[in-house]
Formats: C-alpha cells, sequence, structure tokens
C-alpha cells in the first residue's frame, strides 16, 4: 500500500516528508519536484512567509541514480524562517523569557480546541503543527505520486473556480487547466483572464479592509482507466477516499465529486450521464473502451469506482482564520475578553490550496492504481496496467 506521512512545525527547523510503498524504476525529476512546491507558494494574496521561503525537497533516501528503489522515499523541506526562531522554539529547554505564547485563541482555528486536548497554557504549539505550512511536506509526497501516475498516462492538475463572489463564467477544458501548471506568472490559476480579474478585485476589496477570502478549486484527474476503486468495501471507494483526503487540508470545509452540490436539488433525469456505444475504442487520450458518456455530471466515479470520464473533485475553503482586523476573543491567562492573536498571514490562498489538493488526488490514485495492478517493480506495474487496458479494451 502506498503510504505517506510529514513532520515539522511552521517555524521549526524543517519539515519532513515520507513516501512508502512506491515501486522500483519510477523516475524522479527534482526540478518537477521543486516545481511543484514552487506553485505551491505561489497566488495573488499570499503573505509576507513566502517572501522569505524558497522551498525545495532534499532527498535523503528510496531514489538511486534518478530512480525510486523500492524503500521509502524520504525528503526534507528547510525553513529558512528558522533562523529567526532558533532561541524562541528550540528542542531543549532554551530561555522561557524568550518564548512567544500565543495569549489569546483565534477563532476559526484549532488553537483553542488543541490547547485544551493537550493541555497547553497558550496555542504556540498547536499553531506550529496545525499551520498549513505542513502542506508544503503533502506536496512534495504528492509529486512522487505524480510521477508514477505520469508513468502510466495519468495526470493531475488544478485551476480556481471561485474567489469570493467571483466566479469563472464557463466550462473549462483540460488543455487549459494544464496549462496552468507551465505558467510562470500565477495571479489566481484561473483559465479565463476576465474572470481572473474579477477574482482579484475580491482579494483586493479584503486587503483594504484586514479581512481575508475564501473560494473553490478543482482538481481533475485526466486519462485514468475505469475500474480504478471499488463499491465492496465502504472505505475503498474512490469517492470516499478522495473526500476524506481533499477535507484534510487546512481550511477546506467542503468537498463535491463531480455534480455532486447541484445534483441535489436537480432531477434524475438532468443528472445522470447517459450511456451510448461508440467510438474505436483505441486507447488514445482515454479512449480505454467503446463505451461513451455525453456528459460527466458523476465527476468519473460510479459505485466508488473510476468510470473512464476525467474525475472531478471540487475543494471549498474557508477564508484565512487569521485577520489583520483580528475577532473578539479571551486572554489565556486571565480569561478576559481580548482581540485574537495575530500571526503573519495570507489574504486568498485558493491557488495554493488547490495545489496542495493536486497532492492528495494524486496520491489517493496512485494508492489505487498500486493496489489494482500491483507490481514490485514499474516494469511490472505497467505490464499489468497494459493487460487491463487492453482486457477492458475488447470487452
Amino acid at each position: 500500500m502506498l503510504r505517506f506521512a510529514t513532520a515539522g512545525e511552521s517555524h521549526g527547523e524543517s519539515l519532513v516528508a515520507m513516501v512508502s510503498g512506491l515501486p522500483a524504476g519510477v523516475p524522479v525529476d527534482q526540478a518537477l519536484l521543486d516545481r511543484e512546491l514552487w506553485r505551491r507558494q505561489r497566488g495573488y494574496g499570499r503573505g509576507g512567509r513566502m517572501r522569505i521561503e524558497r522551498d525545495t525537497a532534499h532527498i535523503l533516501s528510496g531514489v538511486r541514480h534518478g530512480k525510486t528503489i523500492g524503500s521509502p522515499v524520504a525528503m526534507t523541506i528547510a525553513n529558512n524562517d528558522w533562523k529567526n526562531w532558533e532561541e524562541i522554539l528550540p528542542v531543549e529547554a532554551g530561555d522561557p523569557a524568550k518564548h512567544k505564547a500565543v495569549a489569546s485563541p483565534r477563532p476559526g482555528h484549532a488553537d483553542l480546541a488543541g490547547s485544551l486536548k493537550y493541555d497547553f497554557p497558550d496555542a504556540r504549539y498547536v499553531l506550529e503543527r496545525a499551520s498549513a505550512r505542513e502542506s508544503a511536506a503533502r506536496v512534495a509526497c504528492g509529486a512522487m505520486a505524480k510521477m508514477l501516475l505520469r508513468a502510466l498516462g495519468v495526470e493531475v492538475a488544478s485551476h480556481v473556480i471561485r474567489v469570493g463572489q467571483a466566479g469563472l463564467s464557463r466550462p473549462a477544458d483540460w488543455q487549459e487547466i494544464l496549462a496552468l501548471q507551465a505558467k510562470d506568472e500565477v495571479l489566481l490559476n484561473c483559465v479565463d483572464a476576465g474572470d481572473e480579474q474579477r477574482m482579484k478585485g475580491e482579494v483586493d476589496a479584503v486587503l483594504k479592509t484586514g479581512d481575508t477570502v475564501g473560494g473553490v478549486f478543482e482538481v481533475v484527474v485526466h486519462g485514468l482507466p475505469p475500474g480504478v476503486g471499488t463499491h465492496a468495501n465502504w472505505d475503498e471507494r474512490m469517492d470516499g477516499l478522495l473526500a476524506q483526503a481533499v477535507m484534510s487540508l487546512q481550511a477546506v470545509k467542503a468537498v463535491e465529486i463531480g455534480r455532486g452540490v447541484t445534483a441535489a436539488e436537480s432531477l434524475g433525469s438532468a443528472v445522470h450521464d447517459a450511456i451510448g456505444y461508440e467510438g474505436a475504442g483505441d486507447g488514445t487520450d482515454g479512449d480505454f473502451t467503446r463505451f461513451s458518456r455525453e456528459q460527466n455530471n458523476a465527476g468519473g466515479i460510479e459505485g466508488g469506482i473510476s468510470n473512464g470520464e476525467d474525475v472531478v473533485v471540487r475543494g471549498y475553503l474557508k477564508p484565512i482564520s487569521t485577520l489583520r482586523r483580528p475577532l473578539a476573543s479571551v486572554s489565556f491567562a486571565t480569561r478576559e475578553p481580548v482581540k485574537a492573536a495575530y500571526e503573519r498571514s495570507d489574504v486568498c490562498v485558493v491557488p495554493a490550496a488547490g495545489v496542495a489538493a493536486e497532492a492528495m488526488v494524486a496520491l489517493t490514485v496512485a494508492r489505487l492504481a498500486i493496489d489494482k495492478f500491483g507490481g514490485d517493480s514499474l516494469r511490472e506495474m505497467e505490464r499489468n496496467y497494459r493487460g487491463y487496458c487492453e482486457q477492458i479494451r475488447t470487452y
């Protein structure tokens, strides 16, 4: 089974990421890995921390001569900001006078719940691990999953479809979404320039008032054949696993597969994807079978199983909880009303959240692909994959 784990704090020395279960022989592209980390740092509305960090992944194990070797891949991502926090957050006891307490919990964060749970007198240690800085380690793990999926012809990409009240006004096609990954100038990662400017206006408005703004990102998996995932057990369904994976990201409060939200208020005749039988079924551009669908309202998943259409997952991101104009809170020490503590933060992170969601989706799909096709080496997995694709083409 493909598994991953992360460690590290927002202002600690580094983040740690480990992926196990990758087959041997997967080509590892360091430039692609670092670009994924770079993409997570981009986007209009990011805060000052992103001007400090220059995220790159240092691979410690599991890769030799440019390919995975079947053992766990371990990576570190240095925190450049650590030099400003060494005396504040030392591993040893250190000087208590230099401790930088978070004296009042911030609404919307894990501050209060975490402090109560772990019996901390302030929210510093909760903040350090609960921070979305942790998602950089997930992106590094997700990049490894993407490299495996690419070897099978499967791609994962994201785009932003809403910031605040400004939304994408037209459908986006796959090539447009994929092209966003190659852009060196990232504004809000929207496929339509006009809509992107309207989204920028939403960010500009909250910048003036000291507020924050959320939005919606969409992740698309392209080229996945039908039959990945299963209906057989509740905890093996692809849609359930994707929902958990994306919901686990900081600030994501809802997840949608396909037309899940609007389907709830629609008639069945307008929602379900009619099935036809046509086409050459030659395997090009995801044409795995002669079965076809006029629409993809199901988001590429039926009964917990991929159906050969693009898998479409949306994440609904709440506004960042740290406000420059803080909300009401209570002092940990006195229990008296105060303003919530303020830590340097972003105003809008919807594009960055989309990149982190790509990582979580890629890790989930790669895990299910390994479960289905197996193989200790990439050659073995590719052979199994080709055999299965031939089986469904001739169904």
